[in-house]
């Protein structure tokens, strides 16, 4: 094989190319994203790995500036691998790999196609996603399915373990496929993006809790974005409060309305639009380190004597 392009992120973009590189693949050059100091990054680095290995790394925000395109022509990989890449990547571009431009998602293409996966389908509720390898094409995540796994979301599972979980998946989808791609035997399923559903990204503000929704939603919410990303977030005493982790309280309750507060005897529960309580376990007001459950009821208490 004359070489492998990746573009990758995050921790997909991470395990997948040291997947490769420890198989012993000629991966030649591999583009990432500089990372933000807006967002706390959870997964190793892919650049550091790069550099460990010796492999040409470029930090770029996209791929659409056409020596990038000149570049590619003059590498003329055998395969190019978008491991979670942010940017939609140039047609021009993918269609200098000789064997084919494939895309590992996280989900279950169809659904949930297009930015944060794994964030959407916890928010709706699901009880499963996964990851899906697939050939590129003009529209976001519409190509020819090669494989998937599937991975569980268990009642109370965030973000951050449905993400490590689909990590596993994507390697597991990446080492099985592998041998097939290489020897040109690998099936492609088209795949019927009418069945499925597309979401865009979400912003931090995104966050904020709306207790008159269901009490399941506001849990799935807070579930969904849960830190290392921004949160969920409601105004408490005059003050912004991050929900870190909350649990499914019982119906019922007196003179309830959605938004009370009423502390426990070791927590706090507030009401939502359904009557039924979400009790929160964690939670960080503006300007404190985060707390867990009995440490929230002592500064709303506090607050409630000022």
């Amino acid at each position: 094989m004359s070489g492998i392009v990746v573009a990758g992120y995050s921790d997909v973009g991470f395990r997948c190319t040291k997947w490769l590189l420890d198989a012993g693949e000629p991966v030649r050059l591999i583009y990432t994203h500089a990372d933000s100091p807006n967002e706390v990054r959870w997964w190793e680095s892919l650049a550091d790995l790069a550099r460990a290995r010796g492999v040409p790394c470029l930090l770029v925000e996209s791929l659409d500036d056409p020596l990038e395109t000149e570049r590619m022509k003059a590498a003329a990989p055998d395969f190019f691998f978008s491991f979670y890449f942010r940017k939609m990547i140039p047609m021009r571009l993918l269609s200098q790999a000789t064997r084919g431009a494939l895309n590992m998602h996280g989900s279950l293409l169809p659904h949930y196609r297009g930015r944060s996966p794994i964030n959407w389908a916890i928010l709706k509720g699901e009880k499963q996603t996964g990851a899906t390898l697939h050939y590129m094409a003009e529209k976001p995540d519409a190509g020819d399915v090669v494989d998937q796994v599937a991975v569980p979301i268990g009642p109370d599972d965030d973000a951050l373990t449905v993400s490590r979980r689909v990590g596993e998946a994507a390697v597991a989808v990446l080492s099985r496929a592998w041998p097939y791609l290489k020897a040109g035997t690998a099936p492609r399923r088209p795949l019927d993006i009418s069945k499925g559903s597309y979401f865009g990204g979400r912003k931090p503000e995104d966050g904020l809790i709306d207790w008159s929704q269901k009490a399941q939603d506001v849990h799935n919410l807070v579930r969904a974005v849960a830190p290392p990303w921004p949160g969920a977030f409601t105004d408490l005493f005059g003050s912004k409060v991050i929900i870190i982790k909350t649990r499914l309280g019982a119906y019922g309750g007196h003179d309830t309305f959605p938004g009370k507060v009423e502390p426990t005897e070791g927590s706090v529960i507030v009401y939502c639009g359904d009557d039924r309580p979400v009790e929160i376990l964690a939670a960080q007001p503006q300007g404190y380190p985060p707390m867990n459950a009995a440490q929230f009821r002592a500064w709303v208490a506090q607050q409630g004597r000022e």
